[in-house]
């Protein structure tokens, strides 16, 4: 594959840069809540060497009812500076998954103004199935200032993606599962509606990964997105559960240079659970 420190790098280039004083290695795994597995209890036991772990639900607006939102600038600055992580530093992100939740905290550096933030493709598992080292250390690093320039375009809420429901003018992009884009499985979530937002089109994350974890060529997620009829000459808005595999979408854009793209935060978490807006079952 072809490494981008912008966007995806690969497990030999992170290895041969394990020594350089300016890589910071983040360990965002998260797991969905009807998942009895603990990510802060494994990383803890077995990480990547000085990588610090970045916890999405605590580096969230606890202010708001629903998961894992966007957080305060100052409360972002704050928490990765605690981490070590700060100007001028090249961040790698991965998860235990292979490629999963570190794409959301990739998406979130994004917002705050980051650009040298990449995912590590395939992650820990891939990491761990090529023999390469792992620490059960508490990696020490020393505090660095970070710039943050929030970019608001990055982040839709309710209003703005039923706006663009109606009108059309985005391609609103559901990384859920089939089942839960037409409404035939339920939510994981108790009191979510069944189904998904009108005019959204379903490009479920799996769909966009190897079975090794890794992410597809940028000539296969290019013919992916053609094939589930996405004009890749709109802008976008990825939406998903909690806005957690939205972001892998986002990644496969950035990926394939569409740039013009933003999240849905709230997900299906709060369109679910407003009687307001309208809801399509089906595939349509």
């Amino acid at each position: 594959m072809e490494n981008d420190p912008q966007v995806l790098v690969s497990t030999d280039w992170l290895f041969s840069r394990l020594s350089d004083p300016e890589i910071r290695i983040l360990d965002a795994t998260w797991y969905l809540p009807n998942i009895a597995r603990d990510a802060r209890a494994e990383y803890d036991e077995a990480h990547i060497p000085n990588a610090k772990y970045f916890d999405i639900d605590d580096i969230s607006d606890h202010r708001s009812d629903l998961p894992h939102m966007v957080p305060p600038v100052e409360k972002f600055m704050s928490k990765v500076r605690k981490l070590g992580v700060g100007d001028g530093h090249q961040i790698i992100i991965y998860d235990s998954h292979g490629l999963f939740s570190a794409a959301r905290v990739r998406w979130l550096f994004n917002v705050m103004g980051q650009k040298n933030v990449a995912v590590l493709d395939g992650g820990l598992p891939k990491w761990l199935r090529e023999g390469r080292p792992v620490d059960g250390r508490p990696s020490l690093i020393r505090d660095r200032h970070m710039f943050v320039k929030y970019r608001e375009e990055m982040v839709k809420d309710v209003t703005q993606v039923s706006l663009a429901s109606k009108i059309g003018d985005y391609e609103i992009l559901d990384a859920r599962s089939a089942g839960r884009f037409r409404g035939d499985e339920p939510e994981p979530r108790p009191g979510l509606r069944s189904g998904h937002i009108p005019g959204s089109k379903n490009i479920f994350y799996g769909d966009l990964l190897n079975d090794n974890g890794t992410l597809k060529s940028q000539n296969e997620l290019i013919n992916h997105f053609k094939g589930k009829d996405i004009n890749l000459e709109k802008p976008a808005i990825t939406t998903c559960g909690s806005g957690v595999t939205a972001a892998i979408i986002n990644l496969a854009l950035d990926r394939i240079g569409k740039s013009d793209h933003s999240l849905y935060d709230g997900s299906w978490t709060e369109w679910g659970m407003y009687p307001t807006v309208p809801v399509e079952t089906g595939d349509t």
